[in-house]
Formats: structure tokens, sequence, C-alpha cells
């Protein structure tokens, strides 16, 4: 991206019939127009940077005779989706982060307009010839980063339901299928109250161990819960994994902490999953400890038969909903 350069202040002298003496008149040039950023409702991806990625903002005009000013150069406003993170790519250095509709950022500025003779005259300089040349616009490449604005996040293992879980509670219709790394990419769904309120709530990629150092999907999808205020981590206490719940969670939970120390210190709800077809009652019981251990509210539920749904749903509307809600 690029701000518009300034226009050149323009050199001129007054000559006209009956204006003895006219003396200098060159004007000012107009400055170069800024790229500005602005936070916008009505985008939901970065995809119109990726067929356009270059934007350059319009010059100022030069300055003219009779001290007439340039033009200054129009402003390029960049609609970019709330929850947008915009990087310097040169330092790596944030510039911005997008959380509100209509905030807005300069990001690249307009060069100043140079100065035209007319203003270095002086009672004893009363013939100038100097004149400035505009100067040039900031010439910058950022990288975009879009973190989805989620107020739930569901965590936990490949399978363990949290697909299952958001198509149940809202009308998010994402792949579900009976093999690993179904999700591919996060999912969103709007989940309502009874009394009509809603919050919105993200499905993950599934994570797995090593997934801090690349593993699987790896952890390039955790950014979106960054932002979301409550995370609730899916265990699946069936018989099915060929796992121990209590080990998933502890795994997941690493994975967590060593991505940001930050989001695992956020607050936390234990699901155990797939109760419907759990035989082994010790495996829940393992995990329903584990997360007293912790201080971490424990629910359990079958999404595919409805048990402990709403619960889980009242719980996590009443987290995210309440006024007193740490983020």
């Amino acid at each position: 991206m690029k701000g518009g350069n300034g226009g050149n202040g323009c050199l001129a002298f007054r000559r006209e019939k009956f204006v003895p003496r006219g003396g200098p008149s060159g004007g000012d040039g107009g400055r170069g127009g800024d790229i500005v950023m602005e936070a916008s409702n009505h985008y939901n991806t970065l995809l119109h940077f990726r067929y356009n990625p270059e934007h350059t903002a319009e010059r100022g005009r030069h300055g003219e005779g009779s001290n007439r000013k340039g033009r200054d150069g129009d402003d390029i406003v960049l609609p970019v989706p709330v929850g947008t993170v915009v990087y310097d790519e040169a330092t790596g250095e944030k510039v911005f982060d997008f959380t509100r509709p209509g905030e807005r950022c300069v990001v690249c500025k307009g060069g100043r307009g140079g100065r035209g003779n007319a203003r270095f005259a002086t009672p004893w300089h009363q013939t100038p010839t100097e004149h400035e040349p505009g100067s040039l616009g900031e010439e910058k490449a950022f990288k975009l980063e879009l973190k989805l604005l989620a107020d739930v996040g569901l965590v936990g293992f490949p399978n363990a339901g949290k697909s299952t879980l958001i198509s149940v509670l809202s009308a998010a219709r994402p792949k579900i299928a009976d093999y690993p790394f179904t999700t591919l990419e996060p999912n969103l769904g709007v989940a309502m109250t009874q009394d009509q309120r809603t919050f919105v709530v993200a499905d993950i990629p599934g994570l797995i161990e090593g997934a801090s150092e690349g593993a699987g999907l790896g952890i390039r999808f955790l950014r979106h819960v960054e932002r979301t205020r409550l995370l609730v981590h899916l265990v699946d206490v069936s018989e099915l994994s060929g796992r121990k719940p209590s080990e998933d969670f502890k795994i997941v939970l690493k994975e967590l902490e060593r991505f940001s120390a930050e989001l695992a210190a956020k607050p936390m709800f234990v699901v155990a999953t797939k109760l419907d077809a759990a035989q082994d009652k010790s495996r829940l019981d393992s995990l329903r400890r584990m997360a007293a251990r912790r201080k971490l509210p424990f629910f359990k539920i079958s999404a595919v038969t409805g048990e402990g749904v709403e619960e889980l749903k009242f719980a996590m509307a009443a987290a995210v909903l309440s006024d007193d809600t740490a983020g």
C-alpha cells in the first residue's frame, strides 16, 4: 500500500497589466491521499484483498500561479471485517487490532505538499525562486490476519463431538463424519436462549499431541479462540476413541498453554461427550475428578440424544451474557 505523493510547489510571478511589482505568486502543492482501514460488519472475510492486494492513494495536485493551491489527493478507505489484525510485514509489529465496527486506522499517510515560491518572500528577499517538491507518501506492505469473534470456543481432540454439538446448539451445519480431522476450518454458529438472547459459538479444528509443533492441523486455528470469553473443552468418554479421557484433557490443555498462557487461563467448562456410547463409568468419573481438582465446571452430554445439552447451553449463556463475565 502506498499513500499519495504530495504535489509540488509552484514557481510563478504575477505579471498583470495594472499590478506593478506583482511579486511571487506560486501556490503550494496539495497533500497526498491517505490509505485508511475501517472495520465493517458488511465483510466477514479478507477475500477482497486476495484479488486486489495493491492500493495507491491519489497524489496531490501541483500548485499553480496566482497563489492557487493544488487540490489534495483523495483518501482510500479500505473496509476490513471486525476481528482483523494488521501487522507490518517488514517488522512484524502489530499496527492495529479492529475489534468494533467503525474503528479506523491510517496505515499509510500521504505526502506533504511542497511550498510555492510565494511562501519564501520576505522584505529583504522579494523575488524568491525557491520552491519545494512534494514529499513522497508512505509505502508499506502489511499482513492481515482475521480472528473470528466468538463468545464461546469449542476445543478438544478430533472427533470429540464439537461439530455435532454446534449443529445442535445452532443452525450451523458443519461437516460431520466418523474420522479424524473432519473439520478443516473453523465453523461459527449462533445459539439462542429461551429469552431470545444470542451468543456465538466457534467450533475449532481438533488438536492432538504435538499440535504446537505442527502435528495434525497444528495450532494455526487457535488464534480464533483468543478473543472468546469462554472455552468449552469437549472430551470423548466413550470407548470408541481408544484413549483415556483424562489423558486427552491433559494433552489439549498442554497445547493451549504452549500456544498462549493467556488462552489457557480463560474460563473453561469441561464437557464429557458421547454419553450414549459410554459403557465404562470409570472413564467419566476420572474426568469428573480431574475437573473438580482444577475447580472447573463439569457437564456431561450426548449431542445425539440431547441429554444434558440444554443445561450446557443455559450455563454457557449465563457465563458469556452476564455483565460481570471476565473476558
